[in-house]
């Protein structure tokens, strides 16, 4: 069987959600680009800085930073949809 070969790419693949994937949101604390991430891309553990719990591989959830630096590592920060949108009712918990 013959083989197929293909050339290879440059720049690496993204893994998972483009630029449409993701939002802007304006609150009490500022202005944050949010980015919807389906269970089935969630392959690591997070502590989501609302509740202090745990966020688990495959579970939903979002990723969150500031609109004014695009996706630093070290400004973005992973929530539970239900937390993220509750921010503003609820200050972040400290991890004990």
């Amino acid at each position: 069987m013959p083989r197929h070969n293909r050339p290879k790419r440059d720049e690496p693949r993204p893994l998972g959600g483009g630029v449409a994937d993701q939002r802007q949101e304006s609150g009490h604390d500022g202005d944050w680009l949010v980015r919807h991430i389906p269970g089935a891309q969630a392959t690591k553990f997070y502590r989501c800085p609302g509740c202090d719990h745990e966020i688990r591989p495959g579970t939903p959830h979002v990723v969150v930073w500031p609109a004014e630096d695009y996706g630093s590592v070290e400004d973005r920060r992973h929530w539970h949809p239900g937390c993220w949108s509750a921010r503003s009712r609820r200050r972040p918990t400290r991890r004990r």
